[in-house]
Order: C-alpha cells, then sequence, then structure tokens
C-alpha cells in the first residue's frame, strides 16, 4: 500500500472546521461519527439534517423556514430544495463591513490594488443603484466580458443584489465565441474593461466589442470598467460610458437587499462549446452559496480572515467559486495575466506578500511549473500557505509528489474535481486526511457518489461512471432556453434513469478516495477494454523529453487502436529509439492495450481557454469530421497539425 505523502497534526485537525462541524454533528444527533466515511454516509443518508446544519453552521441569511428542506427526493431531475426558504445572495457574501481587505488585485503589469469590505459594500451600493436607474429588474441578464479585476466582483454582486442574473467570459475570447454564449441569453448590459495585461502585452479589445455589440442587439448600455486606478477610457460614444460617469449620480447608502426563492437564478454558466454551441447552464443562488460555502469551510478549511486565491479567468467556473469566498469572511487575491510572466516566480511572489493561506490552481499550471524545475527553495517560506487546490484535469502522481518536493512540504494538497454543470465538487480535500499521490482525498459530504458500469452496476475499486444517486442543491435549475427541459435531461439523466451522469471515467480507492482517469466520451476502446486516457498520459509524462501529450482512439478496421501524439521539449525530434522507449514506458507501468499503435510529433496540443485539452476535437479532426466551434479553443490553429497525417491513412 502506499505511503502518504502528507499527514495532518492532530493540531491542524483540532483547529479545522471540518473536526469542529464533525464533533458537533455527533454531540447534537447523539451517534458516533468517528471517521470521515461515517460522517459522509450520514450526509447522505439524511439531507434534511446535513443541509440544514451547513446553513447554521455558516451563519447564512435568509428569511422563511428552513424546512421542509427537499420535496420529490426520488425525482432527477424534479427536485426542490428549501420552498419556504428565501435569501440575497450577494447580501450573504456581503456580510462583513470592516476596514479589512476584501479583495487584493495584482496584475502582470505590476500594478496592486485593495479593496476593503467597507469600500466594497460602497461600490455595490452605488452600482446597485446605477443598474436599477437602467431598468435591469429580476431575471435580466447582465454579462461580464472582463479580465480578472475587482469591479468585477463588484459587477457581479450588483447584478445578483437585484435578482438579476450574471454570466461572463474573459476578453482572451474572440468575437464568435462571445457571441455564441451571450447571444443566447441577450443581456440587456454589458461590463467591460478598458484594456488588459497577458504575457506583457496590454490589449485594448474595444474594437471586438464595438462588433459584438452589432451581433447583440439586447445590449442597451456598455459599461467600461478601470484595469488600474482610474480609467483611461475617453471615447464618447452612444450606449457606452466609463464606470465613473454611470455612477457619478449615486452616493453609497444602506443596501436594499430583495430576498428571492431558493433557486431563484443566480448565474448563467457555459459548457466549452467544442462539440456544438456552448450549453447556457441556469444555476440557482440557493444551491450555489450553500454548495460553495460548505466546500469552503469543511473541505478547505477557510476561517473569516483567510487569504484566497484561485488563477482563474472570468470564462471558468473557478473564478465563481473563489468569490463565494467572501461569505466565509475571506480575502479574495485576484490575478490577471500570465501566471509565468516574467518568471514562473510571480504567483509565488504574491502569495508571499500577501500572506496566501489557499492556492487554487490548475493541474495544467503545476505540470508547466514542475517543466521549468521552479523550487521554492530558500526563497519562499509560505508560513500562511495551509491549503493548496488543484483542478481542471487529473493531477498526475508525479505532480503531487512535485508539489511535497518543490513546493511546500507541511500543506494539504486538495486535488478537486466537479464541474461547471454543477458549478461545485463531486470529490474534494479534506484538511483531517492525508494526501496520498494520485487520489483525490474524499467525496464531497452530501453528495450520494457512486462509480457504476454500463449496465448501472455499483462498482467498488474498479473503473467506471461517476454517477451521483440522489439529488444535491447546486443541480442546475435548468438550461436556459429550454422550456420542456428535454436538453438538461438528455445532458444528465439520459444514461442512467433517474440518476446525474457527469461524464468522468473514475474509480474509488479502499481509502475512499478517488481517482479520475478522464472524461467518460473519450474513454479508449481497443479490443473493447475500456481505457481512460489519463492512465496514458501519467506514464508518457514522466519522460524528460515529452512536454505534453494527447490520445484518441483512431476507428481502424472494425476497432478502435490507441494513436498518441506528444509534443516534446524545444530542438528535440522524435525518433524511432524515443518511440520504443515510450511504448516500453506505458507497457510496463500499465498493459499492452494500453501501448498505443502510433506514435506521432506535434508542435502543440489544442486546450480550451479554461486549459483543458481537446481529444474529442483532435478525434473529429483525424477522422475528417468538422470541428464546431473552434472559437471556444485558446489555441485553435494547433488542430492544423492534426490534419491529413500520411501515417493515419488507411
Amino acid at each position: 500500500m502506499a505511503n502518504p505523502l502528507w499527514i495532518p497534526s492532530a493540531r491542524q485537525c483540532e483547529n479545522s472546521l471540518m473536526q469542529r462541524f464533525q464533533q458537533a454533528m455527533a454531540s447534537k444527533y447523539d451517534f458516533t461519527v468517528d471517521s470521515y466515511p461515517n460522517l459522509h454516509r450520514w450526509s447522505i443518508a439524511h439531507p434534511d439534517l446535513f443541509w440544514c446544519e451547513v446553513w447554521q453552521f455558516a451563519d447564512l441569511i435568509g428569511e422563511g423556514s428552513l424546512g421542509p428542506v427537499l420535496l420529490d427526493a426520488e425525482k432527477m431531475p424534479g427536485a426542490h430544495w428549501f420552498p419556504g426558504l428565501k435569501l440575497n445572495f450577494a447580501e450573504n457574501l456581503l456580510q462583513c463591513r470592516n476596514d479589512e481587505d476584501a479583495i487584493v488585485f495584482m496584475g502582470e503589469n505590476g500594478l496592486k490594488r485593495r479593496l476593503s469590505h467597507v469600500g466594497l459594500y460602497a461600490q455595490v451600493s452605488r452600482l446597485q443603484q446605477a443598474l436599477q436607474a437602467l431598468g435591469v429588474k429580476s431575471w435580466d441578464r447582465v454579462a461580464g466580458y472582463l479580465p480578472n479585476i475587482p469591479e468585477a466582483v463588484t459587477a457581479m454582486l450588483a447584478t445578483t443584489s437585484i435578482g438579476a442574473i450574471w454570466t461572463s467570459c474573459s476578453p482572451d475570447f474572440g468575437v464568435e465565441g462571445v457571441v455564441d454564449r451571450f447571444g443566447q441569453v441577450e443581456p440587456r448590459v454589458l461590463f467591460i474593461a478598458d484594456h488588459y495585461w497577458y504575457n506583457g502585452k496590454r490589449h485594448n479589445y474595444i474594437d471586438k466589442v464595438r462588433e459584438i455589440l452589432r451581433q447583440l442587439p439586447s445590449v442597451e448600455q456598455v459599461v467600461v470598467l478601470p484595469y488600474g486606478d482610474e480609467s483611461d477610457w475617453q471615447s464618447r460614444e452612444e450606449g457606452i460610458a466609463s464606470l465613473e460617469e454611470v455612477l457619478s449620480p449615486y452616493t453609497a447608502d444602506d443596501i436594499d437587499f430583495p430576498r428571492f426563492d431558493f433557486d431563484h437564478p443566480l448565474y448563467i454558466m457555459f459548457s466549452s462549446g467544442t462539440t456544438g454551441k456552448p450549453k447556457c447552464i441556469l444555476h440557482g443562488a440557493g444551491g450555489t452559496l450553500l454548495q460553495h460555502v460548505k466546500e469552503h469551510r469543511l473541505h478547505a478549511d477557510v476561517k473569516p480572515g483567510d487569504r484566497v486565491f484561485y488563477f482563474t479567468t472570468l470564462g471558468w467556473m473557478m473564478w465563481n467559486w473563489l468569490v463565494s469566498a467572501l461569505g466565509s469572511g475571506a480575502t479574495l487575491l485576484l490575478y490577471d495575466g500570465s501566471p509565468f510572466h516574467p518568471g514562473p516566480e510571480v504567483l509565488f511572489d504574491y502569495a508571499e506578500s500577501e500572506r496566501m493561506s489557499l492556492f487554487g490552481t490548475s493541474a495544467k499550471y503545476i505540470d508547466a511549473l514542475a517543466n521549468t524545475g521552479f523550487d521554492t527553495g530558500e526563497t519562499y517560506q509560505l508560513p500562511y500557505l495551509r491549503t493548496l487546490c488543484s483542478t481542471g484535469s487529473p493531477l498526475a502522481p508525479e505532480s503531487f509528489e512535485y508539489v511535497y518536493r518543490h513546493i511546500k512540504q507541511d500543506l494539504c494538497l486538495s486535488s478537486i474535481s466537479g464541474g461547471t454543470d454543477i458549478l461545485s465538487c463531486f470529490a474534494l480535500g479534506n484538511p483531517c486526511l492525508p494526501v496520498y499521490a494520485g487520489e483525490l482525498q474524499c467525496l464531497g459530504l452530501g453528495m450520494a457518489v457512486e462509480v457504476w458500469d454500463e449496465a448501472g452496476n455499483s462498482l467498488t475499486e474498479e473503473k467506471g461512471d461517476l454517477v451521483c444517486t440522489r439529488p444535491f442543491p447546486s443541480m442546475p435549475i435548468g438550461f436556459w432556453n429550454d422550456p420542456d427541459g428535454q436538453r438538461y435531461h438528455n445532458a444528465y439523466f439520459s444514461h442512467y434513469a433517474n440518476t446525474w451522469h457527469h461524464g468522468d471515467y473514475v474509480s474509488t480507492t479502499s481509502r475512499g478516495g478517488m481517482v479520475f482517469f478522464g472524461r467518460s466520451d473519450s474513454v479508449l476502446n481497443p479490443g473493447g477494454v475500456r481505457i481512460g486516457t489519463a492512465e496514458i498520459y501519467r506514464q508518457v509524462e514522466q519522460l524528460e523529453e515529452v512536454e505534453e501529450s494527447l490520445v484518441i482512439g483512431q476507428e481502424w478496421q472494425n476497432d478502435v487502436r490507441v494513436v498518441l501524439f506528444v509534443k516534446l521539449r524545444n530542438g528535440l525530434e522524435l525518433d524511432d529509439g524515443l518511440v520504443d522507449t515510450i511504448r516500453k514506458m506505458i507497457r510496463s507501468k500499465t498493459t499492452p492495450r494500453h501501448v498505443p499503435a502510433k506514435v506521432l510529433q506535434v508542435d502543440d496540443i489544442p486546450r480550451t481557454k479554461s486549459g483543458k485539452i481537446v481529444e474529442l476535437a483532435v478525434r473529429d479532426v483525424v477522422h475528417g469530421r468538422p470541428v464546431k466551434n473552434v472559437q471556444s479553443l485558446a489555441n485553435p490553429e494547433a488542430l492544423n497539425a492534426f490534419k491529413n497525417r500520411a501515417e493515419l491513412e488507411p
């Protein structure tokens, strides 16, 4: 059995919110919760008790009754949470009103800005009044086409404070990508920034905005937010105004927080869109708030005064997850720009100077950091850093080991996984559990997660589909423009009746953790044997010569053969010797079925704007099928290297 990479001390457990919650439940309900698996089983068996306790433990604000908790619990979809409860999402995130930092912002150009809790409240107050003067009301849509700046948080909070729906994407999206998203939901107000920075360059994207507006007739007002302390927006165009101009008639006052139903719409999130127009996923205020405070406080141990960072853009759900940390009394640490400009140390300088307690990022970032050879060494002490979260794709065992060898030894490394679909996680970290390489520590409290085979049989310590067999509060309300709910049903409930099918290929472990092997729809099937793509990546990317890889199943002679594409380090060429080394590595660590029939070199690996590699798009290109919505890709030109490869011809 593998040895743990990290074991929390008794004191660390005693000081954790998870331990406090566990002990409180054991005392209140007079039963023994002597282990996390027992607490998890109780949370699933008694959702009425568990979710009420989370609400009260987090001191959330609402009105009405906490009971009944769940109506039509046997229906998925169709279950209805907290029908007697009303709340305001923004009110719960703005409870803290002191002079301490609410938001710290750093741009890659060195700019740093601070906004206190009282200052944030004042900005939201003024912007709420401005939006109401523009006629924005409950259920209207407001969009942000924005970098990760403090005013983006203000705009979201002002929008949701009046019951309007917030939706966003980042400014690196092209015109078609933005129109494909916002065009479906028809926002009345659009927030943009006067510019943003990336990789040492200042980008002005107003020309893209003008083209977008020509295709978005629903937009009545564009508000230009300042990247720096003051906006450099000087133009006078009808329907476009600076934030200063929009706010100038209003002074800060007590905010009116009308209370809405628990499942009142909060966010419209978008799927990646690599298989067609992005799905518009509608999430509710109560479910989002309740899930996020559970994940922040219990699973990530976020306490009042903690300083929480996630490297994200407004095009990724982790921005929404990060912003909710305000509801746990935390300070948000925002960063905008490249995480490697001018060098790999930039985020660690930020972590040390701002006393970062939670560092969140993607698995891809950790892999890239390891490839640079970065080591905190004696340069960084990081005494406040307790948790490092990773998501976006499976974190390889070698990356776990890299973190403990080269970043920090006393650290809870929490690989977490869920998705835009649920705006939260199925598998999470736990400050009271050990960390094992390649494993997510535990299943989330209140989440009835199982692993099923294709016939719907439950599996233990075997690979299969991740499913959730009971309702949970952050299930989407539905899809936008899906009046009969058919598209929503087809997306998650058509594979297994009355069960959420998430589309991840996973297995549980004897310790109660979970291992991810890739997406179910990209699982390889040579000879009818199911192989998760991550099983191959974990072996290939251990080789020094390989910077990155992508694997697909190619239809071949009435079967499927495994084809592996590799991006090598600068200056290296793929030769027979390296191909042989790759195949031997895969064979020795997995099975002969995993060994690729073809290994081919490419200059780049295509990925979405949130950093996920796009196996399905490459599979379509190899088979001569059109790729839908290439605007969703960060580097669509990379697909050209996979077209018409002679090595793959029959």
